[in-house]
C-alpha cells in the first residue's frame, strides 16, 4: 500500500474532481503501486470527507457484479462503496426525473436493491441473509466516470466512489411478496431496458454473480476482510449491480424497464439537465 501522505494526495485530487465534475487521468497510469488496498484506503479518506461535509451514509453499492462488464472495462472482481442520503432518491415518492448535468459521462444500470430489517449474518448464509431483509426494490443506479472514456483499472474505480452517481429507487416491495420461491425468482427473473420505447438490452437476475443474493453474500465476505470498514447494519440499503450492461444516457431521454418473473414493478425516468 502507498504511504499515508500519498494516499491523502490522491484522495484530495479525486474528491476535487468529483466536486467539480471534472475528469482526470487514471491513477493507475501515473502512480506506481496504486493497487486495490491503496484504493480502498483512498475511498475511506473520501468517505470521511463526505461525512465531515454533512453527508449521511445510508448503504452500500456493489459494482462489477455482472461478468459481461468485466471484459468491457478490464476488471476481474466486484467493488463496493458507500452511498449517502444526498445521492439516493425514493422509494417514496418514486423519482420520475433525474438531473445529470453534473455527472461525468453518465450511464444507467438497472439493479436490485435490498433493505435490511436486521444486521445480515456474518457468515453469509443465504437463507439467514434473506430473513434479514424486509423489502426489495428495483432501482436505477446512474453511474459515472471521472476518467475520460471510461478507461480505467479496478483501483481507479474504487477511488472514484465505485463510479456511483445517483440511485433512483422504485417501489419498496415486502420481501414476502416477491414470489413463492424468492431465492429462485431472484436468480431467474428477466428484465428489459428501453430508451424512448426501444429495447437497448435485456438481462436476468443470474447475471449478478448468479443472483443478487449471492452478490450480497460476496459483499459481506469482502467487508469481513476489510476491518477498517463497518459491517452491514440494520436499516442499510444495498444495490447489487447491473442486470444488463450499462448504457450511456443523455438529457432528454426517457428510460424504462419491464420486469418478469418477480413481483417488482418496472421503472421509468426522464433525464434532465
Amino acid at each position: 500500500m502507498l504511504d499515508a501522505r500519498k494516499l491523502q494526495e490522491i484522495a484530495d485530487e479525486m474528491r476535487t474532481a468529483q466536486m467539480e465534475a471534472r475528469q482526470i487521468e487514471p491513477f493507475t497510469s501515473r502512480i506506481p503501486g496504486f493497487d486495490l488496498p491503496s484504493a480502498y484506503a483512498v475511498g475511506q479518506l473520501i468517505h470521511e470527507m463526505r461525512i465531515a461535509a454533512g453527508a449521511v451514509p445510508i448503504g452500500r453499492k456493489i459494482g462489477f457484479t455482472n461478468f459481461d462488464m468485466w471484459n468491457l472495462y478490464g476488471v476481474r472482481e466486484p467493488i463496493w462503496a458507500y452511498m449517502y442520503d444526498q445521492t439516493v432518491a425514493g422509494p417514496e415518492p418514486v423519482p420520475r426525473t433525474c438531473s445529470i448535468g453534473r455527472l461525468a459521462e453518465p450511464k444507467i444500470e438497472p439493479e436490485i436493491v435490498f433493505h435490511f430489517r436486521s444486521a445480515p449474518p456474518a457468515d453469509g448464509n443465504i437463507q439467514a441473509l434473506l430473513d434479514s431483509i424486509d423489502w426489495v426494490a428495483h432501482g436505477f443506479e446512474i453511474v459515472q466516470s471521472h476518467f475520460p472514456g471510461w478507461r480505467f483499472q479496478a483501483p481507479d474505480t474504487v477511488a472514484d466512489w465505485a463510479l456511483h452517481g445517483m440511485l433512483l429507487l422504485g417501489e419498496a416491495v415486502p420481501v414476502e411478496r416477491l414470489a413463492p420461491d424468492r431465492m429462485s425468482a431472484l436468480a431467474s427473473f428477466s428484465l428489459a431496458l428501453s430508451c424512448n420505447g426501444s429495447v437497448r438490452d435485456t438481462g436476468k437476475g443470474s447475471n449478478v454473480l448468479g443472483s443478487p443474493l449471492l452478490a450480497l453474500a460476496h459483499l459481506i465476505k469482502v467487508l469481513a476482510n476489510q476491518s477498517v470498514h463497518a459491517p452491514l447494519r440494520a436499516n442499510e440499503i444495498v444495490t447489487t449491480g447491473t442486470v444488463t450492461t450499462a448504457q450511456r444516457v443523455q438529457v432528454g431521454e426517457n428510460w424504462s424497464t419491464t420486469v418478469e418473473g418477480i413481483a417488482l414493478p418496472g421503472l421509468a425516468v426522464e433525464f434532465v439537465p
